[in-house]
């Protein structure tokens, strides 16, 4: 559902000639068929469902954060802008993102159905919460609340 989503976000950004936009989602879009490449070697032939997909939306914006952080302290102003540019684009196919408090609220509920009681248990619980809300959540928050949870 998330991918005739793109293409038509392609064709409007081109017609209306916003170059970030364009720029942004082509970038999405060969990632998105690098991955499908691979699930077709693993025997997926339909490519990547939904839920990697928002995965990978994660990432991407997760991977620009960080990219700002090092252009912050290189004083790369134009580059930081680009970059924030990037990351509002590549929003608007996520679901509304997760409060910090409904994230501790869905890791204790998942700590607690699934019945984790030490740090052995992170794997599961990180694997369930991504089962659950994936694109709604950021996952690298999620681990540091269920470590200190389980810790």
């Amino acid at each position: 559902m998330i991918r005739p989503k793109l293409n038509e976000a392609l064709k409007d950004a081109m017609k209306a000639k916003d170059d970030v936009a364009v720029r942004t989602l082509r970038l999405i879009l060969a990632a998105l068929k690098d991955r499908d490449i691979a699930a077709r070697t693993r025997g997926n032939m339909d490519g990547i469902g939904d839920d990697e997909i928002l995965g990978l939306l994660q990432t991407m914006i997760r991977q620009r954060r960080e990219s700002i952080t090092l252009y912050e302290q290189g004083g790369r102003v134009d580059l930081v802008e680009q970059e924030k540019a990037e990351i509002a684009v590549i929003e608007r196919f996520l679901p509304q993102q997760m409060s910090e408090e409904e994230v501790k609220a869905a890791v204790d509920a998942v700590i607690a159905e699934i019945g984790a009681s030490s740090i052995k248990d992170m794997g599961r619980t990180m694997a369930e919460l991504r089962s659950r809300y994936a694109g709604q959540m950021d996952f690298a928050k999620a681990g540091a609340l269920v470590k200190a949870a389980l810790g």
